[in-house]
């Protein structure tokens, strides 16, 4: 059912497999610079599950949790354990600066360190933020680089509120549908559903929307606790292709790949990442 290319030749599926018990290799990256401050509580019970999800502790899954503001900052290294990750992130209080990117370069060139071959173990991040950055020192183009390199799947639970448009957004797009990932937007479009809104006027022209009503934390609850669902899912139930490169390695440039879905008559939606880079030779 699926066909590939790699830099638009054709390749021939040789290894296929979909095992739910597969390791990964999980990294949280929490936003806690100052515009996380307005929904900071709110995420926090949802991440805390989510880690909880991932690292049962009866399987080999791996995961580390850092977080970012002026300056990014790990806070519990690699731990099959999701209670001291748990604890951080029940403790971290939001304030200063972002520095979203160097937060992604740092996790993808210095925490994931795996040996082995590309399906094994799986290696994701997971970034809860906004895409704003005020303070990196690498660009978005770096950091995907990275992200391509290391070959880590990049998922973004965004924090953008209802009413709040916020274009650094792109940045969390692009970098999880250039890796295999996508974008969960939780806090969108709860009003269509929940009365008693008031819109009030904010910062640069934006409404900031709040209610008064129970129903609105009941609704934002099944959506976050959906979009954990949702992840976990995708990171637990991927399918993983393996093909023998048409061309050797010999110049470590990018390599694009292209993967089609051979089905008639469904709605399916296929993610896969969108290249990457050969490993460098022994000594390179």
């Amino acid at each position: 059912d699926f066909r590939v290319w790699e830099d638009g030749k054709p390749v021939e599926v040789r290894y296929f497999t979909r095992d739910p018990k597969q390791p990964v290799v999980v990294g949280f990256i929490l936003d806690a610079s100052n515009t996380a401050r307005l929904y900071f509580k709110t995420y926090q019970e949802a991440i805390t599950d989510l880690a909880f999800n991932l690292l049962p502790g009866d399987n080999q899954n791996r995961g580390f949790l850092a977080s970012y503001s002026t300056e990014p900052d790990l806070l519990v290294s690699s731990t099959r354990d999701a209670e001291p990750i748990a604890e951080k992130i029940r403790k971290l209080k939001p304030g200063g600066g972002s520095s979203m990117l160097d937060a992604i370069y740092m996790a993808c060139t210095k925490l994931f360190a795996v040996k082995g071959e590309p399906h094994e173990p799986k290696r994701v991040l997971i970034v809860i933020g906004d895409g704003h950055d005020n303070n990196s020192k690498v660009s978005l183009e770096q950091v995907l680089e990275a992200a391509q390199r290391a070959q880590v799947v990049i998922y973004a639970v965004s924090t953008v509120g209802y009413g709040f448009s916020h274009p650094e957004e792109q940045n969390l797009v692009r970098l999880a549908e250039e890796t295999g990932g996508r974008v969960e937007r939780p806090l969108q479009k709860i009003h269509t559903k929940v009365s008693g809104y008031l819109s009030t006027p904010s910062d640069e022209g934006n409404y900031a929307y709040k209610v008064g009503t129970g129903q609105y934390a009941s609704e934002l609850a099944g959506k976050l606790y959906k979009a954990i669902l949702d992840i976990t899912g995708d990171i637990t139930h991927q399918y993983v292709l393996g093909y023998t490169p048409p061309t050797p390695f010999t110049d470590g440039k990018f390599r694009s790949i292209k993967v089609e879905l051979n089905l008639k008559n469904t709605e399916a939606r296929l993610r896969a990442r969108k290249g990457y880079y050969p490993p460098l030779p022994a000594g390179g």
